[in-house]
């Protein structure tokens, strides 16, 4: 498996320079930090995925906000998704805040929309997400993120938290899959 993993990677296009990446953070955490300035806010950060863009991005954020995580996948280290599963709920109180979720990807938007509305039905007052790509296509299920970093076509990604069947999520830049016929 470690073989066809290490193929895929050397194989990827990439499709935005880990450059191009802490570009996109700074301009997210600008417009994060305007809105949310005085909301005694509360990052949740999407485990596994938004660990990494989460990171980068709270260093950036200029205000004050508590930090908690979340970890709820449909994936389970496969290439397509399935049943929503819970293995982990936030432990700070929701009551009253505002709250910032934080993922890598907002794909079908599935997820995400179910955990705004975890968030909303255990009393957050505002609910706002965040994801460093958003990928286009017409599958979402009408869930928008209120901060996009980067946009991509409809592709399998890998790299900044996005993951190749549980590997590549360290990738340091945006890579696509090559599919079966695409010249490298």
């Amino acid at each position: 498996m470690i073989a066809s993993i290490e193929t895929v990677r050397q194989d990827a296009e990439c499709l935005f320079t880990h450059h191009q990446v802490q570009q996109a953070l700074d301009s997210m955490a600008a417009r994060i930090s305007a809105d949310l300035a005085s909301s005694n806010a509360l990052m949740l950060c999407v485990m596994n995925g938004g660990v990494i863009t989460a990171g980068h991005l709270a260093t950036r954020l200029n205000l004050l906000m508590e930090m908690d995580y979340l970890h709820a996948t449909r994936y389970r280290n496969t290439t397509c998704g399935d049943e929503l599963e819970w293995l982990h709920e936030p432990q700070t109180p929701l009551q009253a805040r505002v709250i910032l979720l934080v993922d890598d990807i907002l794909d079908e938007g599935i997820t995400l929309d179910a955990v705004a509305n975890y968030c909303h039905k255990a009393g957050a007052s505002r609910v706002l997400s965040a994801v460093l790509v958003k990928k286009n296509h017409q599958r979402n299920i009408g869930f928008a993120a209120d901060y996009v970093g980067l946009e991509v076509d409809d592709r399998y990604v890998f790299g900044y938290g996005m993951d190749y069947k549980g590997y590549l999520r360290n990738a340091a830049g945006i890579y696509a899959v090559r599919q079966e016929g695409e010249h490298t």
